[in-house]
């Protein structure tokens, strides 16, 4: 949490410009992207003319301790039709690992990448912390992010 605040500090001290993003420690949001990815919904349309398939209603995603949830997923497929190379959730999107979660309208995981991207009214919760924009890009393999588009916070000093 110490990280955290610095990186707000840091980021109200910067120039205008810089001032509509800020960089955040996700150490609690780091995760294994070589992790089998499991996914459960109410509802599976497979096309298989472009590799993809479409998962709705009560979607749930899990990939080691992250989780996943929202109103539909498309999952792309790689070059060998088995692997998954892309998420693409939207409808209430909610991102969660151990403390932290992540909200947004929609978000894209790139498997191989390690990378998330959460758009449209994102709020990111850490422990009794909080933070909003309207991009969230999280880096999943070393636990570092960066929120962008005015970029509002609240943080509790002291806190964990």
């Amino acid at each position: 949490m110490t990280r955290l605040v610095l990186a707000l500090i840091l980021a109200l001290a910067a120039t205008p410009a810089a001032a509509q993003q800020a960089a955040v420690d996700f150490g609690g949001l780091k995760q294994d992207t070589t992790l089998p990815v499991t996914v459960e919904a109410d509802r599976l349309a497979v096309n298989n003319a472009d590799g993809s398939a479409v998962f709705t209603g009560n979607v749930r995603v899990a990939q080691g301790e992250m989780r996943l949830a929202a109103a539909e997923v498309t999952v792309a497929y790689g070059q060998d039709g088995t692997s998954i190379s892309q998420l693409h959730a939207t409808g209430g999107v909610t991102i969660v690992n151990a403390a932290d979660a992540a909200e947004a309208r929609e978000a894209i995981y790139t498997i191989d990448s390690g990378t998330i991207v959460m758009t449209g009214d994102v709020l990111l919760t850490q422990g009794a912390s909080t933070m909003a924009g309207q991009k969230l890009t999280i880096h999943l393999k070393d636990g570092t992010g960066v929120m962008e588009g005015r970029v509002s916070t609240t943080f509790m000093p002291g806190g964990n």
